[in-house]
């Protein structure tokens, strides 16, 4: 079983910044509307950072104009969701396999989540669960799971992922945004590195766009006004003039073939708008829960309602990591116990939301981390990670729901039948967005890299 060092794994929890990002009151909590000045990050806006990237989206976008607009939002349990304690409990196993939660009912008949699940055990006919992943190419980091492909993998030698590229990624080079003024992949999430995983080495281009870093970019800076929305002379005249007060070597000179656009998007005011949470009503913010996850979750339907077409959120880096007491993120009932609630009024509202909204079919709702927990509690209260197996559920796109997809043996040891493979949920996902399963991309020696890899097909259950 794949795992890191106990040393290394202690030194990425002392790692860990103060404030529990999946609680009220955490550090990252979504602040709209700010005034933060674009050129602050650097002409971030117009100089050749991330805007180039929306802009590149936007070139797809405009060659792909009236197509349909699907989707993805991924839910991204960090640290590794325990199968036995959510999704897969075993009522009749022994104590120490079972843990200390009980099982309730579901929408779907005999099928039982945890009693810390009411919520989405209430919608588990809008869902499909899948109790047999393989997640043994896994560990932790979100590499494998995120780019659905096993070939991908945490190696700790300064090549982790081998090159290949995120499923999000792979959508934004294949597919691009919905609408053109918005980015084709967006992350929702303040550990980057260890919670949203990038394009590998298919270009800088197409790595997710820091969502939660990016509002308030494209109101205009201060001091700069345009009389007329559509005096776009007068906007070049001002950027340039306080361009020259920067000390900044990159020019909107770089990016001419880009300019007319981003003048475009900051005077359209449209991804100011998208990530706007106040333009939601009370009711429906305290659906979602006026936490991290939540008000991500709500950030992320605003997105793909507004025409982003892939979405990754992460309440806080390693917060499914359970362990046990001694961690940062507590054992099973110390830690996961008072987490469950968040992460299930957080899906239970997005599937609703987008259901009312009449997205859903459009919209692949994905909730999974890198890998399982072990079958028995161990003596510090918490369960070790666990690649033999692990369970996670999906929503929407348009597949059939109300149905368990494979299982895992009497104790959530291993897998029993409906095998499912990183490459499969890949295959799905391409196949939802409508990417052909045959496509290549290439690496940087030339060579063809197929963005389904080792006889990925698409999940036949959800077919």
């Amino acid at each position: 079983m794949a795992s890191v060092t106990d040393q290394s794994h202690n030194a990425e929890h002392q790692a860990l910044s103060a404030g529990a990002l999946g609680s009220a009151g955490g550090r990252d909590l979504i602040r709209v509307g700010s005034r933060r000045w674009f050129l602050q990050t650097g002409l971030a806006g117009l100089g050749g950072l991330t805007l180039p990237q929306l802009l590149h989206a936007r070139e797809q976008s405009d060659a792909a104009a009236g197509r349909d607009r699907k989707a993805v939002i991924l839910f991204w349990l960090s640290g590794g969701p325990s199968q036995l304690d959510m999704w897969d409990p075993k009522p009749e196993a022994p104590a120490e396999v079972r843990g200390p939660f009980s099982s309730i009912s579901t929408a779907l008949p005999g099928v039982r989540f945890s009693e810390h699940l009411p919520l989405q055990a209430s919608i588990a006919d809008k869902l499909s669960i899948l109790r047999a992943v393989d997640c043994s190419a896994s560990n932790h980091t979100p590499i494998t799971m995120q780019a659905g492909n096993p070939l991908a993998r945490r190696t700790n030698d300064g090549r982790d992922g081998a090159g290949y590229p995120s499923m999000g990624s792979i959508t934004a080079k294949f597919r691009g945004a919905n609408d053109p003024e918005l980015p084709a992949f967006v992350g929702l999430a303040k550990s980057w590195a260890s919670d949203v995983y990038g394009a590998g080495q298919m270009g800088s281009q197409y790595e997710p766009v820091k969502g939660l870093e990016l509002s308030g970019k494209f109101n205009l800076p201060k001091g700069v006004e345009v009389p007329r929305l559509g005096d776009r002379n007068n906007l070049r005249q001002q950027l340039d003039r306080l361009r020259r007060g920067l000390d900044q070597h990159q020019t909107l000179d770089k990016v001419d073939r880009f300019t007319q656009q981003a003048y475009d998007m900051v005077l359209s005011g449209r991804v100011q708008q998208a990530f706007n949470l106040d333009d939601e009503s009370d009711a429906t913010r305290d659906a979602y829960g006026r936490i991290s996850v939540g008000e991500k979750a709500l950030l992320a339907r605003r997105l793909v309602e507004s025409g982003v077409t892939f979405v990754l959120v992460s309440g806080a880096w390693g917060y499914f990591d359970h362990h046990g007491d001694d961690v940062r993120w507590g054992g099973i009932e110390k830690g996961l116990k008072p987490l469950l609630p968040r992460v299930d009024r957080a899906l239970y509202a997005l599937v609703n939301d987008l259901e009312q909204r009449g997205l859903l079919d459009d919209t692949f709702v994905i909730m999974m981390g890198e890998f399982g927990r072990a079958p028995v509690i161990n003596v510090k209260a918490g369960r070790d990670h666990w690649t033999n197996v692990m369970s996670m559920v999906v929503a929407g796109g348009g597949m059939p729901t109300g149905q368990v997809i494979g299982s895992s043996d009497s104790r959530g040891r291993s897998i029993k039948s409906g095998l499912v493979r990183p490459q499969d949920l890949a295959a799905t996902t391409f196949r939802h967005l409508g990417i052909d399963l045959g496509t290549h991309w290439t690496n940087p020696r030339g060579r063809p890299t197929a963005i389904v890899p080792e006889g990925g097909r698409p999940i036949p259950e959800l077919v």
